[in-house]
């Protein structure tokens, strides 16, 4: 199935667009025509052709950044003391925590994923209100192992020409192993990504070893090949169906971006009226494209540039090495295609002075909505409690009658010390006139009967129960609210928790 035209985002200045009709590049030789009045069609594949140029090299350094990235993360280590983990990146299920270098966050600190998510978000439409799609061409996962997945395919079925021979001719030997070693080789690569994101999850050197000698658990393995499975689907098989109608990203972009955003462009007011041509030939009365088609061929999504920036489009600039190619054969000017403001094609047709206008109201609000996010952020990491208390108040009974009359309420009381330490805290009863705490196993201070001190273990969290007992009489009602003043005897940090008595009504 293909994305139908109607969902263009900026045709190229000059460009003739059919708005209404479903354009497909049917035959790399000739000009898109329209399928039909249909908005859906057959699905055509996709072979893109092997191309040469400054973004084909960007491509190829993100691609190997990007995956030594991922691979070589796990293996990182980091020294955060006796007994904790050494793996600088981890994700610690049973342990319930997640580290990266020198932070950790605890599972009660899930908003800091929320924080991380906001700013990723921002930054995405930042990059896109200033480039386009330069996230989609050059740092997507899906476009990175579809890169992939496509030079192992041309590693082993040859050229674009060679694989479109190979699918339309007969089921032959030389067919069949071609397609067997082709899905071996994606099978592969797909393994090995699950097992690098699965990596991540445990000691990488040892998890890696219980994996290889099937001493892991169901989880790892699951993990493993749900990841690795729809690596080989989605960058093997669906490819550039991901990108145009199941990510997104691609549906919302046109928001982000205007006239000024650096895209892909077809300068049409050079290379129009297009035909064929020989390197002889005079061009100063015809335009300058020659019809060739490279541009297509070379696009991993089976985009057209020349009818405009479409949905389908990545930006990843592939189209414009091969343009610039054909035009130093044709000893003409490069930049037929190339990265331009649409406002920019604009003034280059009336030939006005062409400018970048990279400071302007929409990226002025993302990059100040970007600097918030970051300095909350870092204000919150750098300021966060290692102290954290939770009270449960009894349910079942609200409260008891006691001999003398008082009234006792249960708590279940838990701290959690965020220290590698073991720390004592004191525990003490605020606003609630002439209270008696026990905690049952602990004793406290013989001239305080509203206080205690209490051991918690490093890096864990401390359970307790304690009663509180009052004199009916102090009470106001049927609840009272006091606080619970906790203490860390070690650093002084203290926090209060308010929490309320039961009693009857009076």
């Amino acid at each position: 199935m293909t994305a139908p035209d109607s969902l263009s985002v900026a045709p190229a200045v000059g460009a003739e667009v059919a708005p209404l009709s479903n354009v497909r590049a049917t035959d790399p030789r000739r000009d898109p025509v329209p399928d039909s009045d249909s908005l859906y069609g057959d699905y055509q594949k996709v072979y893109p052709r092997r191309t040469e140029g400054q973004f084909r090299r960007i491509k190829t350094a993100m691609n190997m950044v990007l995956l030594s990235i991922f691979f070589v993360g796990p293996w990182l280590r980091w020294d955060r003391g006796v007994g904790a983990p050494d793996q600088a990146i981890l994700i610690d299920m049973p342990g319930r925590k997640a580290y990266f270098f020198a932070i950790e966050i605890w599972p009660q600190e899930v908003y800091y994923l929320t924080g991380l998510l906001v700013i990723a978000a921002v930054a995405l439409f930042f990059a896109t209100a200033l480039l386009g799609r330069v996230w989609c061409g050059f740092a997507c996962f899906q476009t990175v192992f579809t890169d992939i997945f496509v030079s192992i395919e041309r590693a082993i079925e040859g050229e674009r020409s060679a694989r479109m021979r190979l699918d339309r001719g007969p089921m032959t030997a030389d067919k069949i192993w071609r397609k067997l070693l082709k899905n071996l080789a994606w099978l592969g690569m797909a393994a090995a990504v699950g097992l690098g994101f699965t990596l991540y999850f445990g000691n990488a050197p040892q998890f890696l070893v219980d994996i290889l000698t099937f001493q892991a658990g169901m989880a790892p393995y699951g993990t493993l090949a749900v990841v690795g499975g729809f690596c080989f689907l989605l960058a093997g098989y669906a490819r550039e169906q991901v990108c145009i109608y199941m990510c997104p990203y691609a549906r919302f972009q046109g928001a982000m971006m205007d006239d000024e955003s650096l895209i892909v462009t077809y300068e049409a007011w050079r290379g129009e009226k297009r035909g064929k041509a020989r390197k002889t030939d005079d061009f100063s009365r015809r335009g300058h494209c020659v019809d060739c088609t490279l541009c297509v061929q070379v696009c991993p999504t089976g985009v057209d540039i020349r009818q405009g920036t479409q949905l389908a489009c990545i930006g990843c600039g592939l189209c414009a090495d091969a343009c610039d190619s054909i035009m130093d054969r044709f000893a003409l000017p490069r930049g037929l295609i190339r990265f331009d403001s649409v406002r920019n094609q604009a003034r280059r047709a009336n030939g006005e002075t062409v400018f970048i206008r990279w400071i302007r109201p929409r990226t002025v609000i993302y990059i100040t909505a970007l600097t918030v996010a970051l300095v909350i952020m870092a204000t919150t990491l750098a300021t966060r409690s290692r102290l954290e208390v939770n009270v449960l108040p009894e349910r079942s009974p609200l409260y008891v009658t006691l001999s003398d009359g008082s009234i006792r309420n249960g708590y279940t009381f838990k701290i959690l010390n965020m220290e590698r330490v073991d720390t004592r805290f004191t525990v003490t009863i605020r606003g609630l006139e002439g209270a008696h705490m026990a905690v049952v196993g602990y004793d406290g201070p013989a001239n305080d009967p509203a206080a205690v001190s209490l051991p918690v273990p490093g890096d864990s969290v401390g359970t307790f129960r304690i009663y509180v007992s009052v004199d009916l009489r102090a009470l106001a009602g049927a609840s009272t609210p006091f606080t619970f003043h906790v203490a860390n005897e070690a650093s002084g940090e203290t926090l209060d928790h308010r929490v309320n008595f039961n009693a009857p009504s009076r």
